[in-house]
């Protein structure tokens, strides 16, 4: 894994050289490699790593995940900040299976770093809501609820936040 900086230094040389073949009059080969351009550029957004472990999640195949995210070795250089955030995400859900305590320091990061769907985010504070509850922090998990069923637009998460709030009524 390299810098997030050096996917922008090899799209400004495919731009480049396409502009030298239109200067050649080459027309086509110019075309081809400014278009060519766009893939290191929206690399530099969206990691290819994280799209692959999104993938594997999907799949229910958290080993997988967990292997394409392994390639990241240093999240602060290689990623730009939303996409650290989803990094965080990531090893959040697939830690709330094993280890909650570390799953909630995941996942604080992920909301602190900032996650680009109101989706993501309900879902992050919905597993904190279940940690503060397993805490006995009723207050704390009463409020994240709220907020993630606030980001819930679409209803996806409604039985789960109905089901953590009739649980809490037995704390």
């Amino acid at each position: 894994m390299f810098h997030r900086n050096i996917k922008l230094i090899i799209a400004g040389l495919i731009i480049i050289t396409g502009i030298w073949q239109f200067t050649e009059s080459n027309i086509g080969n110019g075309i081809f490699l400014i278009l060519l351009s766009a893939i290191p550029i929206f690399l530099y957004f969206k990691n290819e790593f994280i799209l692959l472990a999104f993938l594997k999640l999907r799949k229910q195949d958290f080993e997988g995940a967990k292997k394409w995210l392994a390639y990241i070795k240093n999240p602060e250089t290689a990623l730009v900040q939303k996409q650290q955030g989803y990094f965080n995400y990531l090893h959040g859900i697939m830690l709330s299976q094993t280890n909650i305590n570390q799953a909630e320091k995941f996942f604080k990061k992920a909301i602190e770093l900032g996650l680009s769907m109101d989706m993501d985010l309900a879902v992050a504070k919905l597993n904190l809501a279940g940690v503060a509850m397993t805490r006995r922090r009723k207050l704390e998990a009463t409020t994240l609820l709220n907020e993630a069923k606030k980001l819930d637009k679409q209803n996806m998460l409604k039985d789960q936040i109905v089901m953590m709030k009739e649980q809490m009524k037995k704390i």
